[in-house]
């Protein structure tokens, strides 16, 4: 049967031979990975590896629950006393409203994110071993497919329990409990979503935009889980779309199913590496038509010298490869909207939330550099000193994140946090974060050679966590200036000074650094 596309043998009355032949395929390789597992993989190794993991998530859920409880409590006896001091004017958002569209982000970012690792995928091997055959592809693809969606549904109900303690302190732990079964539900129906997109019903736009209105009652689902029918609700949503999902996901293009494999593999052994960079470069999307013509009327004109040219064609590819502004306002919204929320945080937790969001932003500035670090002999060819290379990588993130910074201050003016003086202070500090930003994006890969040092908690990557946070101290050295005046109110002339010689250290530190 040569030739014959899969699709037409879904449909076809070809299907049910096919499908039995390819769910006997499907079963043999099964067979045979167990086997060979098995044969690599001793039980004393085994239970080595089982006894690690418990112990360090133990370790983890510990600590998580004591810090949750501890803020938890913090809230309830402070109520809003002990806040940003904001100017009595402003509007209060309700609470339940920030709730509400913090867990309609939440699922957007699962959905998005799972429509770009798959979730309908195969790796390498089965795409040489599978995809070329005559067959229904549907058993082969539908049960990862299924386990996908069963360990991102627990894995959403297991990270919304915390946000549900902090965020609805009134309830009682079974209701917490249902909440976060709520969200795990919805957050198969995100993954689900982004199953649907896969089959290319319609275009893609209009499947991002019927996808991003179906998340909306999904996100008020888990916020009004007082009794079971959110639930019951939210479970038959998800099995109607598997259903439809799982009966025609034999139809995915076999080119999707290998790309979504790709970034899958490339995403999961960049988090076995503790390699945010590469992690960055998998889950970058692919670039957008109208990028290539950006810049093209800044580009056209001649350069003076080398170091002109060098600046020019900087410029030009951080405009083109630089993701849309859309993640710079969301942090400023999150931002202004913890500022204004009725709700009892503490000072720290809304302090904790404009660090988030200025490393966030900052990480995002760092396209470029991570893109040219790739091919670092480049560098040496250039007719230009290493020194004005690395200024040249560093003018555009440190202006982006200047301008974002004083904005960011002139919103917290606005607010009555701080006087006019924090604008200044705050484009001072984005120019730290650029450097901080150029830095984190061309950290060395980590030297896995180094043994793990014993602790308490199990053995610890020491060598490989100092590589990954190799940018990301500069970046909150930076920040610290702001946030200490965001805390108290006020911006004392000190600060500002010694804002500029953390920033002037931050760039010095990534312009003349050894290698």
């Amino acid at each position: 049967m040569p030739g014959v596309d899969a699709r037409t043998l879904v449909g076809g009355a070809a299907a049910s031979p096919t499908r039995d032949l390819s769910a006997e395929i499907t079963a043999f390789t099964g067979r045979s990975s167990r086997r060979y597992n098995r044969s690599r993989t001793s039980l004393r190794d085994l239970f080595s590896d089982l006894y690690s993991y418990a112990l360090a998530l133990g370790c983890v859920v510990a600590l998580a629950a004591s810090f949750v409880a501890g803020l938890q409590g913090e809230i309830i006896s402070r109520g809003t006393a002990g806040r940003v001091t904001v100017s009595g004017h402003w509007p209060l958002i309700p609470a339940s409203v920030l709730w509400a569209l913090l867990v309609y982000a939440a699922l957007a970012a699962v959905m998005t994110l799972s429509r770009r690792l798959g979730p309908i995928t195969v790796q390498g091997p089965e795409g040489q071993w599978w995809l070329p055959l005559p067959v229904d592809r549907r058993p082969m693809v539908l049960p990862p497919f299924l386990r996908r969606c069963i360990v991102g549904g627990v894995a959403s109900g297991a990270a919304f329990l915390p946000f549900s303690v902090l965020t609805s302190v009134e309830r009682s732990f079974p209701g917490h409990l249902l909440a976060s079964a709520t969200f795990g539900a919805v957050g198969v129906v995100a993954i689900a979503l982004a199953g649907l997109m896969q089959l290319e019903i319609t275009s893609h736009r209009a499947g991002r935009l019927a996808s991003a209105a179906a998340l909306v009652p999904c996100a008020v689902l888990p916020c009004v889980a007082a009794s079971p029918w959110p639930l019951v609700i939210a479970v038959l949503a998800a099995v109607l779309l598997l259903g439809i999902v799982g009966s025609r996901a034999g139809q995915v293009r076999g080119a999707d199913l290998i790309r979504g494999g790709a970034v899958a593999g490339h995403a999961a052994s960049s988090l076995f590496f503790m390699d945010t960079n590469e992690l960055f470069r998998s889950l970058h999307g692919a670039r957008q038509r109208g990028d290539a013509r950006r810049a093209a009327r800044f580009y056209a004109k001649p350069a003076r010298g080398p170091f002109g040219a060098l600046v020019r064609a900087d410029i030009v590819a951080f405009v083109r490869l630089h993701p849309s502004l859309t993640v710079p306002v969301v942090w400023l919204g999150v931002i202004i909207a913890v500022l204004l929320v009725d709700y009892g945080l503490p000072a720290l937790a809304q302090i904790a939330v404009i660090a988030i969001a200025g490393c966030a932003v900052a990480s995002s500035a760092g396209t470029v550099a991570r893109r040219t670090v790739l091919v670092p002999g480049l560098d040496t060819l250039l007719p230009v000193p290493l020194a004005f290379i690395r200024a040249s990588r560093t003018l555009m993130p440190a202006l982006a994140l200047s301008l974002w910074m004083a904005c960011l201050g002139g919103v917290l003016v606005l607010l009555g946090v701080a006087g006019p003086a924090l604008i200044l202070l705050a484009a001072l500090a984005g120019i730290g974060m650029g450097a901080g930003a150029v830095r984190g994006a061309t950290r060395p890969v980590s030297d896995w050679s180094v043994p793990p040092v014993e602790t308490p908690f199990g053995p610890l990557p020491q060598a490989q966590l100092v590589t990954l946070f190799h940018g990301l101290d500069v970046t909150m050295l930076a920040l610290a200036p702001v946030l200490v005046s965001v805390y108290v109110g006020g911006v004392h002339p000190v600060t500002v000074m010694v804002q500029g010689l953390i920033s002037a250290g931050a760039l010095a530190a990534v312009l003349f650094r050894s290698r």
